[in-house]
Protein backbone atom coordinates (compact mmCIF):
# COMPACT_ATOMS: atom_id res chain seq x y z
CA UNK A 1 0.00 0.00 0.00
CA UNK A 2 1.49 3.23 -1.02
CA UNK A 3 0.42 6.61 1.30
CA UNK A 4 0.70 9.59 -1.37
CA UNK A 5 -0.62 12.84 -0.30
CA UNK A 6 -3.59 13.83 -1.27
CA UNK A 7 -5.24 17.61 -1.09
CA UNK A 8 -8.64 15.72 -2.08
CA UNK A 9 -8.87 13.27 1.19
CA UNK A 10 -8.81 14.10 4.41
CA UNK A 11 -5.87 13.31 6.90
CA UNK A 12 -7.99 11.53 9.17
CA UNK A 13 -10.02 9.64 7.19
CA UNK A 14 -6.87 8.60 5.58
CA UNK A 15 -5.16 7.77 9.03
CA UNK A 16 -8.68 5.91 9.86
CA UNK A 17 -8.48 4.04 6.42
CA UNK A 18 -4.73 3.24 6.79
CA UNK A 19 -5.30 1.63 10.38
CA UNK A 20 -8.46 0.02 9.54
CA UNK A 21 -6.13 -2.34 6.87
CA UNK A 22 -3.50 -2.66 9.33
CA UNK A 23 -6.03 -3.39 12.40
CA UNK A 24 -7.86 -5.80 10.72
CA UNK A 25 -4.77 -7.31 8.41
CA UNK A 26 -4.42 -11.27 9.02
CA UNK A 27 -0.85 -10.96 10.31
CA UNK A 28 -2.26 -8.96 13.11
CA UNK A 29 -5.03 -10.91 14.10
CA UNK A 30 -4.66 -11.74 17.22
CA UNK A 31 -2.29 -8.52 18.41
CA UNK A 32 -3.11 -6.44 20.39
CA UNK A 33 -1.88 -2.40 19.30
CA UNK A 34 -0.85 0.64 20.85
CA UNK A 35 -2.90 3.60 19.20
CA UNK A 36 -0.74 6.93 19.51
CA UNK A 37 -2.71 10.03 18.83
CA UNK A 38 -0.21 12.41 18.75
CA UNK A 39 -0.17 16.13 18.19
CA UNK A 40 -3.33 16.65 21.22
CA UNK A 41 -1.57 20.30 21.57
CA UNK A 42 -2.54 21.09 18.03
CA UNK A 43 -5.46 19.58 18.00
CA UNK A 44 -6.56 21.26 21.09
CA UNK A 45 -6.42 24.74 19.29
CA UNK A 46 -7.82 23.44 16.16
CA UNK A 47 -10.90 22.46 17.79
CA UNK A 48 -11.95 25.80 18.96
CA UNK A 49 -11.80 27.04 15.79
CA UNK A 50 -13.43 24.48 13.64
CA UNK A 51 -16.05 21.91 14.95
CA UNK A 52 -15.52 18.01 14.54
CA UNK A 53 -18.65 18.30 12.10
CA UNK A 54 -16.58 19.01 9.33
CA UNK A 55 -14.87 16.15 9.75
CA UNK A 56 -17.36 13.92 10.76
CA UNK A 57 -20.63 15.02 9.88
CA UNK A 58 -22.00 12.22 12.01
CA UNK A 59 -20.49 14.24 15.39
CA UNK A 60 -23.16 15.94 17.62
CA UNK A 61 -20.79 16.45 20.52
CA UNK A 62 -21.46 12.99 21.82
CA UNK A 63 -19.17 9.80 21.78
CA UNK A 64 -21.46 7.10 19.77
CA UNK A 65 -22.61 3.98 22.04
CA UNK A 66 -22.10 0.82 20.29
CA UNK A 67 -25.52 -0.94 19.16
CA UNK A 68 -25.91 -4.31 20.78
CA UNK A 69 -23.91 -6.86 19.44
CA UNK A 70 -20.40 -4.81 19.25
CA UNK A 71 -21.24 -3.80 15.80
CA UNK A 72 -19.53 -0.57 15.08
CA UNK A 73 -21.14 2.83 14.65
CA UNK A 74 -21.76 4.24 11.38
CA UNK A 75 -19.71 6.50 11.39
CA UNK A 76 -16.26 4.73 11.31
CA UNK A 77 -17.81 2.19 8.72
CA UNK A 78 -19.02 5.17 6.34
CA UNK A 79 -15.80 6.88 6.35
CA UNK A 80 -14.49 3.95 4.56
CA UNK A 81 -17.05 3.32 2.37
CA UNK A 82 -18.39 6.63 1.52
CA UNK A 83 -17.06 9.58 -0.66
CA UNK A 84 -13.69 10.55 0.59
CA UNK A 85 -14.41 14.35 1.01
CA UNK A 86 -18.56 14.19 2.56
CA UNK A 87 -19.45 16.22 5.01
CA UNK A 88 -15.76 18.62 4.25
CA UNK A 89 -18.77 21.91 2.78
CA UNK A 90 -20.41 21.73 6.65
CA UNK A 91 -20.45 24.92 7.83
CA UNK A 92 -19.94 24.51 12.18
CA UNK A 93 -22.82 26.48 12.96
CA UNK A 94 -25.31 23.61 11.29
CA UNK A 95 -23.73 21.19 14.57
CA UNK A 96 -24.12 22.98 17.69
CA UNK A 97 -23.14 20.33 19.43
CA UNK A 98 -20.09 20.57 22.25
CA UNK A 99 -17.13 21.07 20.58
CA UNK A 100 -14.55 20.60 23.64
CA UNK A 101 -10.90 18.70 23.61
CA UNK A 102 -12.27 16.27 25.63
CA UNK A 103 -15.88 15.63 23.50
CA UNK A 104 -13.96 15.58 20.32
CA UNK A 105 -10.38 13.38 21.22
CA UNK A 106 -12.99 11.11 22.46
CA UNK A 107 -15.29 10.63 19.29
CA UNK A 108 -11.98 10.22 17.29
CA UNK A 109 -10.76 7.63 19.59
CA UNK A 110 -14.00 6.03 19.31
CA UNK A 111 -13.39 6.27 15.12
CA UNK A 112 -10.29 4.00 15.42
CA UNK A 113 -11.38 1.92 18.27
CA UNK A 114 -14.59 0.58 16.65
CA UNK A 115 -12.32 -0.32 13.83
CA UNK A 116 -11.27 -3.07 15.38
CA UNK A 117 -13.14 -6.41 13.97
CA UNK A 118 -11.56 -8.79 16.17
CA UNK A 119 -12.34 -7.11 20.00
CA UNK A 120 -12.92 -10.83 21.39
CA UNK A 121 -9.04 -11.61 20.63
CA UNK A 122 -7.03 -8.23 20.61
CA UNK A 123 -7.29 -5.24 22.49
CA UNK A 124 -6.21 -0.94 21.41
CA UNK A 125 -4.60 0.72 23.63
CA UNK A 126 -4.68 4.23 22.70
CA UNK A 127 -3.12 7.54 23.89
CA UNK A 128 -3.80 11.05 23.31
CA UNK A 129 0.21 12.31 22.79
CA UNK A 130 2.44 15.40 22.70
CA UNK A 131 5.91 14.30 22.11
CA UNK A 132 7.46 17.94 23.11
CA UNK A 133 5.85 16.67 26.54
CA UNK A 134 8.07 15.11 28.09
CA UNK A 135 6.31 14.53 31.00
CA UNK A 136 3.60 13.11 28.42
CA UNK A 137 5.34 10.84 26.64
CA UNK A 138 6.85 9.54 30.10
CA UNK A 139 3.91 8.43 31.54
CA UNK A 140 2.72 7.56 27.57
CA UNK A 141 5.47 5.16 27.75
CA UNK A 142 5.36 3.76 31.25
CA UNK A 143 1.71 2.67 30.12
CA UNK A 144 3.12 0.69 26.91
CA UNK A 145 5.21 -0.78 29.46
CA UNK A 146 2.92 -1.79 31.59
CA UNK A 147 0.56 -3.09 28.61
CA UNK A 148 3.75 -5.08 27.01
CA UNK A 149 4.25 -7.06 30.33
CA UNK A 150 0.29 -7.56 31.07
CA UNK A 151 0.55 -9.39 27.17
CA UNK A 152 3.60 -10.99 27.74
CA UNK A 153 2.27 -12.71 31.13
CA UNK A 154 -1.17 -13.01 29.87
CA UNK A 155 0.57 -15.30 26.79
CA UNK A 156 2.39 -17.19 29.54
CA UNK A 157 -0.58 -17.72 31.54
CA UNK A 158 0.27 -15.57 34.40
CA UNK A 159 -2.64 -13.21 33.97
Amino acid sequence: MVLVEDDEVNRMHESLHLFNSICNHRYFATTSIVLFLNKKDVFSEKIKKAHLSICFPDYDGEVPARPPGGAPPHAAAALLHGPSGAGSERSPATHPGPNTYEDAGNYIKVQFLELNMRRDVKEIYSHMTCATDTQNVKFVFDAVTDIIIKENLKDCGLF
